[in-house]
């Protein structure tokens, strides 16, 4: 399951059978975010005057930025997995 399919709560909850499944959900999504923010971010920057720029350049920063977004929110995050790992849960009971 991908952290996209949570656009449809009822769907997502019935994959989702474990709280380590709904965690790891959790921190799916929030990397998805966080990887969003960032590639936001490096768009910004330029182009590299070491790289000049071009089609490498591009996916050199698409995939650093999808690691970093994996090693924040598998190391912490910034706290919106913690929020959505609980509102999982608690749907899940509500669900019973």
């Amino acid at each position: 399951m991908d952290a996209l399919s949570l656009a449809t709560p009822s769907s997502a909850l019935s994959q989702v059978r474990t709280p380590a499944q709904a965690r790891k959900v959790a921190e799916e999504f929030e990397a998805s975010f966080l990887n969003v923010m960032f590639g936001t971010m490096m768009e910004n920057l330029g182009n590299d005057p070491i790289t000049g720029g071009g089609n490498a350049e591009q996916t050199y920063r698409s995939m650093l930025t999808d690691q970093y977004a994996k090693s924040i929110a598998g190391s912490g995050g910034i706290g919106i997995a913690d929020q959505i790992y609980h509102e999982i849960i608690k749907m899940q009971e509500n669900a019973q």
